[in-house]
């Protein structure tokens, strides 16, 4: 999908630092950061979000949670702890349209969140 801001990071479009890069998911620090470590993981391919995927897309949704963890253990937040969020829909606080997994950390974090 041209016009969607994550499939333009993914494909290079704006000067982004991949914290994480493979041939299919890309890992960059949050422009709006909720916790003092806030990273987001997308795969290069568009997806809506989690309820578009299907059965084929297990391994996709694999590498997006080992990036998760690969870069909380380089950003040295593996140890002390980290929240992984998907948002999904709407009602789910899920702003862009394309599959993402936050990475937030550097805190102790509540919960309920929200």
């Amino acid at each position: 999908m041209s016009a969607c801001v994550f499939c333009r990071i993914a494909r290079g479009e704006f000067a982004t630092r991949f914290l994480y890069e493979s041939a299919t998911v890309v890992a960059f620090a949050d422009l709006a950061p909720q916790a003092p470590v806030h990273v987001v993981v997308i795969p290069r391919a568009h997806v809506e979000s989690l309820a578009a995927t299907t059965a084929t897309d297990a391994a996709l949704l694999s590498e997006v949670l080992a990036a998760v963890r690969q870069v909380a253990v380089e950003l040295g937040v593996a140890t002390s702890g980290y929240r992984t969020v998907l948002n999904t829909g709407a009602d789910g606080g899920q702003s862009v349209l394309h599959l993402h997994a936050h990475l937030l950390a550097g805190r102790p974090l509540r919960w309920p969140p929200g």
